[in-house]
């Protein structure tokens, strides 16, 4: 297939570029290395809304850039989230005394490192706040839903509050008033194709797919192939069963998912204006590619219930690139601000602590092969690979971290997760030592703060016991800890719990929950299992 484009590596730089031709928007200067789009007028005197997340969903997200809408976007790669330095950095040059909003979709990539970057925020003294869009009802409510368009709804309402000055508070429980009235469902013709890489097919021309996400993954089911008032009739039935308020008037976004021709999308709205929810709508925003998923021949449409309030927010006017248009100009640049160095305390000598550290990152690192094997059978194949980083990074790092300071160790060893190890596992592991530290100076004990850190991790990353990841290993541990038991019984408690993950076939969190019975069975998880091997290792010190 052919693509406009110069280089693959550069798509997203250059996109980026193109759409700072508008003279209302500017980046850091830390771009590309930092993709942060941005006010050029924001001087903040009100709460800022930052979203963000992967590229490939154009317009989303930096093309709602804008006053009345959001703050500054963070961008990706495509369908890949921002780092947590880059969510870090566009708090930093946007968040003054009233705070900020940050509004994430439903996705793990995101969850965790808008989730790390607001924990190093407030240990800086900064107010802020996430919400979380789940908007999807393809899934139904039993799983955790993911993000759509209707992230779109939650932009608007929360910009345009902000902008009329109101409090970080008012803005928070009005966003996550508009998620839990808002739900959306996507359908498709075709898979969406990477630009610049080898096509991929996975339907034939008798097969479309319903209840899909943004991110070019499969929909939920393979439905036959039919005309347009007929598939949307089939959207419209789903969406009627979770619906807020079956009485309501709503608001709709008509999404197009990037490749659709306008006579067709047009041709849709009027297959929708034909079903039953047609009289429930008031405004229609769209049809247009709204959050695309690069080049997908699809489309997705979101309802939000309307009351008063809702209904001022959205039909405010608003001056965005999305739909207007302005001078072309060269690309704007502002000074970045400076991130909190990885280390910023004294070094201090604790030589069993040094001897611990050694000892589990010697481990990590000889480790790499095995759990990586481990790791195929039952996820990508890399997780031994992601701990052996965090192994040679924690060595190398030795003599600068005060590793007779608890609280100033536990702190340190999360900014190096979050800086230098890659996956979510790194990203996980760095909020539970991020919050630890935190927790270490009011609690004195070393078992009870590692909790409330796995706490923290939970709700961030969504695991609990039982749900066949490296949690099942480390609570039951961390909990032996924190009753004063001696290594050697937290180790036991440890394996115990990896060792369990190997009869866990079923469940609702995820990679596992996309995996069959049959290829989990007898497997352990590769994070339970290293995370067993570091305190079997500890305790025979």
């Amino acid at each position: 297939m052919k693509f406009f484009i110069n280089k693959v590596d550069q798509i997203v730089n250059e996109a980026i570029d193109g759409l700072l031709t508008n003279p209302n928007l500017v980046k850091l200067d830390s771009f590309p290395e930092v993709r942060v789009v941005l006010r050029k007028d924001w001087d903040k005197s009100k709460v800022a809304v930052i979203s963000g997340g992967g590229s490939g969903h154009e317009p989303a997200h930096a093309g709602f850039v804008g006053k009345g809408m959001l703050t500054a976007a963070v961008c990706g790669d495509i369908f890949a989230s921002p780092s947590v330095d880059a969510v870090l950095s566009a708090i930093l040059a946007t968040a003054g005394s009233k705070g900020c909003l940050l509004i994430i979709k439903n996705y793990t990539g995101d969850r965790l490192n808008f989730g790390l970057a607001a924990e190093q925020a407030r240990a800086l003294g900064l107010q802020v706040e996430i919400v979380t869009v789940d908007d999807d009802i393809a899934l139904g409510t039993d799983v955790k839903r993911r993000g759509l368009a209707g992230t779109l709804f939650v932009h608007k309402i929360a910009g345009h509050l902000a902008e009329e000055g109101k409090s970080l508070q008012e803005i928070v429980e009005a966003a996550q008033h508009v998620i839990d009235n808002t739900i959306s469902i996507g359908l498709s013709l075709t898979e969406c194709q990477h630009l610049g890489q080898e096509p991929t097919m996975r339907l034939n021309d008798n097969e479309v797919e319903l209840g899909l996400g943004i991110h070019g993954e499969p929909g939920i089911e393979v439905i036959p192939y039919a005309q347009a008032d007929k598939l949307m009739e089939l959207v419209v039935d789903k969406l009627a069963q979770h619906l807020p308020e079956k009485n309501g008037k709503y608001a709709m976004i008509f999404n197009n998912m990037g490749s659709v021709s306008p006579i067709e999308m047009n041709l849709l709205l009027n297959s929708f204006r034909k079903t039953h929810l047609a009289d429930k709508v008031e405004y229609v925003v769209g049809p247009a590619a709204l959050m695309s998923s690069i080049n997908m021949s699809g489309f997705s449409v979101s309802l939000l219930a309307l009351n008063n309030d809702f209904e001022r927010a959205l039909i405010t006017p608003v001056n965005l690139a999305t739909w207007q248009i302005q001078t072309f100009s060269k690309p704007n640049v502002v000074p970045h601000p400076m991130l909190p160095k990885t280390i910023p305390y004294e070094a201090s000598s604790n030589s069993r602590v040094q001897q611990f550290i050694e000892c589990i990152a010697e481990l990590l690192i000889l480790s790499e092969a095995e759990i990586n094997k481990l790791d195929i059978q039952v996820g990508d194949g890399d997780a031994g690979s992601t701990f052996a980083i965090a192994g040679r990074r924690l060595l190398s790092s030795i003599h600068a971290l005060p590793l007779n300071e608890p609280e100033k160790l536990l702190s340190s060893i999360g900014r190096i997760l979050s800086r230098e190890t890659g996956g979510s596992s790194g990203v996980l592991l760095s909020i539970l030592f991020t919050a630890a530290g935190n927790e270490f100076s009011t609690l004195q004990d070393m078992g009870q703060a590692l909790l409330q850190g796995l706490k923290k991790m939970n709700a961030y990353g969504g695991a609990q016991v039982g749900d066949r990841t490296m949690v099942d290993a480390l609570q039951p541990a961390f909990e032996a800890l924190a009753q004063q038991k001696d290594l050697q019984e937290v180790a036991k408690q440890a394996r115990k719990g990896a060792d369990g993950t190997k009869n866990i076939t079923k469940t609702k969190f995820g990679r596992s929950a996309y995996l069959s019975e049959a290829v989990l069975k007898s497997v352990p998880d590769p994070g339970a299992e290293i995370v067993a091997r570091i305190f079997e290792r500890i305790a025979a010190l």
